[in-house]
This record gives C-alpha cells, sequence and structure tokens, in this order.
C-alpha cells in the first residue's frame, strides 16, 4: 500500500470518458457520455434506475466495450497495464464457498503481480477480527470492508466502488465512509456510485447526474446546489396549505410537501402566518443534492 501522499493539483485526467455511447437492441443506454476524473480525485456517478451510469461504469472498467467513443487511461486508450492499475468493488461479489476471510484476501491477491502490504491492508479495512471466520458468516459491514481489501489487494491507483454501502445499517454506511476517506488520504482515486445523496455530498469532490444515457449536469456538490437553489426552502406538509390558495411563484408541490425557495426566510414565515397556513411541522432546512436532484430528474434518486 502506497503511503499517504498529497495529490498534486493537475488538470490532466488520470481516466477519462470521450464521447461513450452504448447501444443495445431498441436502446440507446449510454447517448455521448464525456468527463474526466484527475488523480487523487473522489468522482461521483449518479442517476435514478436504467439512466446509464451503471452502464457507464462497465465501460470505464472494461468490462463492456463502448458502441462508439473512447476510454483513456493517463492519456493513452487503456491496455493490459490498466487491469493491474484499477481495483474494482462491485455491486454483488460472490466468494468462494468454505473459505476463511484471510483466505479468500490470499487467493485474490495472486491474481496480480504487484500487491499491497498484506498486514496495513487488513488494519485499513479493520480485518484483524475476522481473518479466520467464514465468509458466509460475515454481516454487511465486515462483508463489504473484505470486499474493499480484495479491490485494494493490487494497490491500485484507480477504485471503482458501484454503490458500496446499498444495503447496509446507517451506522455501519457511516463506517465505511471513513474508511473511504482513509483510503483517499493514501492517495488513491475513486469513482463512485451511489444511492444516497448524503454519501455523495459527503465523500465526492465532483460528481455527474446521468439521466437517459446524458450527463445533465456536473460539479462540486455544493456549488450546483447554490446555482440551482437560493439559500433555504421552507417545507411543510402538503395538507398544511390553505384550501383554494394558490401557490407563489417560487413555491413547488411535491408528493407529500409543499416547498417555498426563499433567501429570506421571515417574509416567508409572515407570508404563511397571513394566509392561514398551519405551521405546526414547518421546517426550514437548506437546499441540499436530493432537492438538485428532484429538480432535474423529477423523482428520487431510489436503488
Amino acid at each position: 500500500m502506497q503511503s499517504a501522499v498529497t495529490p498534486q493539483a493537475t488538470t490532466t485526467p488520470l481516466i477519462e470518458a470521450r464521447a461513450l455511447h452504448k447501444h443495445f437492441p431498441g436502446v440507446k443506454a449510454v447517448d455521448g457520455i464525456s468527463f474526466g476524473v484527475r488523480p487523487g480525485q473522489c468522482f461521483g456517478l449518479l442517476g435514478p434506475n436504467g439512466a446509464g451510469k451503471t452502464t457507464t461504469l462497465e465501460m470505464l472498467e472494461g468490462i463492456q466495450a463502448p458502441t462508439h467513443g473512447q476510454v483513456l487511461f493517463r492519456g493513452e486508450p487503456v491496455g493490459a497495464a490498466f487491469r493491474e492499475a484499477i481495483g474494482i468493488q462491485f455491486q454483488a461479489t460472490a466468494l468462494q464457498d468454505f473459505q476463511t476471510v484471510g483466505e479468500s484476501l490470499a487467493m485474490f491477491a495472486r491474481f496480480y503481480r504487484r500487491t499491497a502490504d498484506h498486514d496495513e491492508l487488513i488494519q485499513l479495512c479493520h480485518l484483524h477480527d475476522i481473518l479466520h471466520r467464514d465468509t458466509r458468516k460475515l454481516s454487511g459491514g465486515q462483508r463489504q470492508r473484505l470486499l474493499l481489501a480484495i479491490a485494494l489487494v493490487n494497490d491500485p491507483d484507480l477504485v471503482f466502488l458501484d454503490e458500496p454501502t446499498t444495503g447496509l445499517d446507517p451506522q455501519s454506511r457511516r463506517n465505511f465512509w471513513h474508511l473511504i476517506e482513509t483510503v483517499r488520504t493514501r492517495g488513491k482515486t475513486i469513482l463512485l456510485t451511489t444511492h444516497y445523496m448524503e454519501e455523495a455530498q459527503r465523500l465526492c469532490d465532483e460528481i455527474a447526474i446521468v439521466d437517459h444515457g446524458r450527463i445533465i449536469t456536473q460539479g462540486a456538490p455544493q456549488a450546483l446546489v447554490h446555482q440551482h437553489f437560493p439559500p433555504a426552502v421552507v417545507r411543510l406538509p402538503a395538507d398544511a396549505w390553505p384550501a383554494g390558495e394558490p401557490l407563489p411563484a417560487y413555491a413547488h408541490r411535491r408528493e407529500h410537501d409543499i416547498e417555498l425557495h426563499t433567501a429570506e426566510v421571515q417574509p416567508v414565515l409572515e407570508y404563511l402566518e397571513r394566509i392561514g397556513a398551519a405551521l405546526t411541522a414547518l421546517r426550514v432546512e437548506t437546499p441540499s443534492l436530493e432537492d438538485l436532484f428532484l429538480k432535474l430528474t423529477g423523482h428520487s434518486l431510489r436503488a
């Protein structure tokens, strides 16, 4: 495992998608996606089911060939050396039955010429206490830590994490976030897909939201939120709105809520009181990545 490094500021992508297209019979799964991931960056691909993000990720990983377009690694078309330089944590990975955690990690290490320091990897992924446990008897969080260790076993420069915390309880998810942040301090570049907005906002330096096979927006999470929303959103249940009262132009009706986006909260509260809205369940919040996703795609990001 490489020692901790501070990524150098650079505009040269470590990996780059250039006008990627992927067509299946009757379906354009990916329709001209382009972006680059800089060394040391955590880049997030977000999108609803069927948006094309998983297909995009598989083309970047070399699992699927693009119908059109190109994937570049360090400015060159991907080749045999690319396999040695990347690690992948898939959404689902079948582990060998009747193996312990330690045996599974050793087996995957034998697939590569270069490997991370064994003891350091065990410490990094907190595997010491479960090294002799059968992989069939792992909890969700333990299994994900093992799969991350397997993705790091060849000491890769670039790590693909495909929805790594799906199915974990909130505490295990946050523990895994801390683990990913620790991996980043080792100088690793991460390309992440996730269904959790809080996860993307915490971990990612940059995100691309994909829908219908295209990137619909890209940038730093907080900068994108500020670009699309004023500083505050006032939320109240839809049934708290007075019957027959029209919504103002800055209000939006969601499935169960009404949202009023504003730069000045006090005038909005005075207006709601004046029209007789029920304020018992009113909430004042900062707009989030979830709000941005709803605005751009029209529905929640869900597994």
